[in-house]
């Protein structure tokens, strides 16, 4: 199932941009819940579709926040830009981001296609498939990187899903539990000296 979407390099900027441009607002206090529209002479039709995405920071590596939304409410460009805001002030693992954090925060951005019902977990593929398990009233998700670099196998990403969810490792397996899966484009964000 390819993705329903490209993003041009255009597009993938001026994402990056609305991304370091919610978190440097957030920074200085003036941070605006309406982002910028994008460009004139941009074409927005991909900007403009109400598509799922996540911003993830990390820190030397380690995870410094990560928010998104699985399904789009909003276009595309104004997801990025909470999102990002999201994953540097209201991220419950962390403490909001600081000024001196923020020159070594690198980000990144995750563009969702929509999910479907999964039709076989033994189908799913490690790197491309991201996952969300619903079952019992609980729900977790993973991005399709997670489990490349955790270093899982199909299993061990099931079983983590699972335990994501606030669930035994075999939930997946029982009646009544929804396994969806979907794709998505994945980017970095190039640092402001970039």
């Amino acid at each position: 199932m390819p993705l329903s979407f490209s993003l041009t390099p255009a597009d993938k900027t001026f994402l990056g941009r609305q991304a370091r441009t919610a978190i440097e607002a957030g920074l200085a206090g003036v941070y605006s819940s309406t982002p910028p529209a994008p460009p004139q002479g941009l074409p927005d039709d991909v900007l403009a579709r109400s598509l799922g995405a996540f911003v993830t920071l990390t820190i030397n590596h380690g995870l410094r926040g990560c928010i998104g939304n699985i399904i789009g409410h909003e276009a595309l460009y104004a997801t990025v830009w909470h999102m990002a805001a999201a994953a540097a002030f209201q991220d419950p693992r962390f403490p909001p981001l600081t000024a001196p954090e923020w020159p070594q925060t690198h980000l990144e951005i995750s563009v969702l296609d929509e999910p479907t019902l999964c039709p076989d977990p033994q189908a799913v593929q490690v790197g491309r498939h991201g996952l969300v398990l619903q079952y019992n009233g609980h729900s977790g998700v993973f991005l399709p990187q997670v489990p490349v670099e955790q270093g899982w196998d199909r299993a061990a990403y099931l079983e983590n899903l699972c335990r994501k969810a606030g669930l035994p490792p075999d939930s997946w397996r029982k009646p009544g539990a929804r396994l969806f899966w979907y794709e998505a484009l994945v980017f970095p964000v190039p640092d402001a000296a970039a």
